[in-house]
This record gives structure tokens, C-alpha cells and sequence, in this order.
């Protein structure tokens, strides 16, 4: 009986083998068959004179163009799956570099330049010369400044990616000490996004910031109405207290 077992999975194993040796057979037949197709038509053999000839030359060479598309494409999802596993682990600087070469082949995906963005940001953060708003060093600085371009390209992609929006906020408001342009991407996502207390919160902080307290004071008020999460809204309510102490 053991013997019949053996017997068994010895053959299925060659059945496989054969299996897999033909698939490979097939596709070297069709790379071949496709590489003597276009030699058919190369310098050696003349430009194609004939309609019919100039035809098969073009669906010859469209046929290995269309693989090596194919083949980019999934080249490209590969190195974006693989940055998301490094930001998994926190690897950020490898999950930008895993990025970088995603775009290489699909520049115009706002998602892959908005994971830019995150990613450099907290890249940032890992560096040995990082300091908040506005002033970190030169290494945390670059950085930080390739998280803005990262955003602001993503919404040059896709105008209405309120992610992108948020996340450069958040950049401007508690990185760079850019609390103007923050109110302007805020707003912009809260055209969508009405009911987001986190983001009337940092609405109210960038224009604290800036210096325009009654509508920071308007803000908390907003946010504290709509928010559920009672340490934010105590957080907000000390706030906003202390502003309408400096209006008085």
C-alpha cells in the first residue's frame, strides 16, 4: 500500500513537471515565433514596400511593445505594493525609494505621490536634526520639503484628492509654519468633508496662527459641537478658553 502511495505521487509530480514543461515550451515557441516575425521585417530583410507587408511589420512590433507595457505596469505595482509593506514596518526612507521607482513607471498616479508625501513626512521625523514648525535642520528639512511637493503634486493629479489636502495641512500647519496656506487646502476639504472635527480643529490652530482669533475661536466652537471624542473636545475647550482670554 505504501508502495502504491509512493507510486502515486511520483506520478502526479512528473504529471506536474510535464505540465509546467509544456506552458514553457509554449511560451518560448511564442517569443520565438514573435522574434522571427519582426526579423522577417528588420533592415537586413528591407523596409517593407507592400500595404500588406508594412501591416504585418506594425502589428509585429505593437505585439512586443504591448508586452513590455504589460510587463512595466506590473513592475510598477510590485514597488508600490513593497512601499507598503515598508511603511507597515515603519520603514519610511525605504518605502520612499520603493516609491520613487513606482513612478518611474506610472508618473501620473496621485496615490503613489501622496504616499510620497507621507512617507517623507514622517521621514522626517526619524532624523536626527528634526525640530517642529518650521525649523528642523537641513537633513529633516529636505524631507519635509519633499512631502510638499509630494502633495501638492497629487492634487495637481487629482484636484479634488481631499487626503492629499489634509495631509499637506497638517504638513503647514505643525512642520512648516505655513498656517495661510493650510486655511486655504482646509477649506478646500471641508467642501466635502463638513463634519470632520479633527480637521475644524487645525482650521482653529492655523488661524491662531496666524493671528485671526475670532475665527479660531469659531472653529473650536465648530468642531467641539460636532466632535465625539471627549479628550479632543476638552483639548479644544482649553484652547478656545485660551484665546477668548486674549480678546478680552
Amino acid at each position: 500500500m505504501a508502495f502504491g502511495i509512493v507510486g502515486l505521487v511520483a506520478g502526479l509530480a512528473l504529471l506536474g513537471a510535464g505540465i509546467y514543461a509544456l506552458n514553457e515550451y509554449q511560451k518560448n515557441k511564442e517569443r520565438y515565433n514573435l522574434a522571427k516575425r519582426i526579423a522577417e521585417y528588420g533592415p537586413r530583410k528591407g523596409v517593407p514596400r507592400t500595404i500588406e507587408d508594412l501591416q504585418k511589420a506594425i502589428a509585429a512590433y505593437e505585439d512586443i511593445q504591448t508586452q513590455y507595457v504589460k510587463a512595466a505596469a506590473q513592475t510598477g505595482v510590485y514597488w508600490k505594493i513593497l512601499a507598503s509593506r515598508f511603511q507597515d514596518k515603519k520603514m519610511y526612507i525605504e518605502a520612499l525609494r520603493a516609491l520613487e521607482k513606482a513612478i518611474e513607471y506610472t508618473p501620473d498616479d496621485e496615490t503613489l505621490h501622496y504616499l510620497s508625501g507621507i512617507n517623507a513626512a514622517y521621514a522626517a521625523k526619524s532624523m536626527h536634526d528634526y525640530r517642529p514648525a518650521g525649523e528642523s535642520g537641513p537633513q529633516a528639512g529636505a524631507y519635509l520639503a519633499q512631502a510638499e511637493r509630494a502633495f501638492l503634486r497629487a492634487i495637481e493629479l487629482q484636484d479634488e484628492y481631499t487626503q492629499a489636502r489634509y495631509g499637506l495641512a497638517n504638513l503647514y500647519v505643525f512642520e512648516l509654519n505655513k498656517p495661510e496656506d493650510a486655511q486655504y487646502h482646509l477649506l478646500r476639504y471641508m467642501e466635502s468633508r463638513t463634519g470632520d472635527a479633527d480637521a475644524m480643529f487645525i482650521l482653529a490652530r492655523a488661524y491662531y496662527m496666524s493671528g485671526n482669533l475670532r475665527e479660531a475661536v469659531d472653529w473650536y466652537d465648530r468642531g467641539i459641537a460636532v466632535s465625539n471624542n471627549d479628550a479632543k473636545k476638552s483639548e479644544a475647550r482649553s484652547n478656545r478658553d485660551f484665546i477668548e482670554r486674549q480678546l478680552r
